[in-house]
């Protein structure tokens, strides 16, 4: 039995909203775009981009890249340098986490409304503390929020 989607679940192009609750600065950032996940031979490719909204701020334009692979029967996800990020264990709402000193990542991805998904990221480290919401839905589809 199937427990949770599969790396080729994840092709093609998605809706992504994500919200930031910044504790310590009391901002609140918005990022509404898409995610791409194309392959790329060894797994897939996953490009994002769209508007980052800070208030106060004028939009920017922003775009970030990774790496998903199949690792056992979970899914590693890798820097676009090659430097491993996390690990996302099979399951419907499995955790990982990512050190990198002086700041801890943590997330937990939420599969169980698939295919609609998100992974809620906490951030904590001597200037960062923060929680991070990324709700992701296929092109095309109702709002995740």
């Amino acid at each position: 039995m199937k427990v949770g989607p599969e790396l080729t679940d994840f092709l093609g192009l998605w809706v992504l909203e994500r919200h930031v609750e910044d504790r310590l600065s009391h901002h609140a950032p918005r990022f509404e775009g898409t995610a791409e996940f194309t392959p790329d031979g060894a797994g897939l490719a996953y490009v994002e981009s769209g508007l980052l909204h800070v208030p106060g701020q004028a939009s920017l334009q922003a775009e970030r890249r990774y790496f998903w692979r199949r690792q056992g029967v979970g899914l590693a996800v890798v820097f676009e340098d090659g430097r491993p990020f996390h690990v996302i264990e099979a399951g419907l709402t499995p955790v990982a986490h990512h050190d990198c000193a002086p700041d801890v990542y943590r997330v937990r991805y939420d599969f169980t409304g698939w295919p609609a998904w998100q992974a809620v990221w906490q951030v904590k480290g001597q200037r960062k503390d923060y929680r991070m919401v990324s709700a992701y839905r296929r092109a095309g589809g109702d709002r995740p929020f």
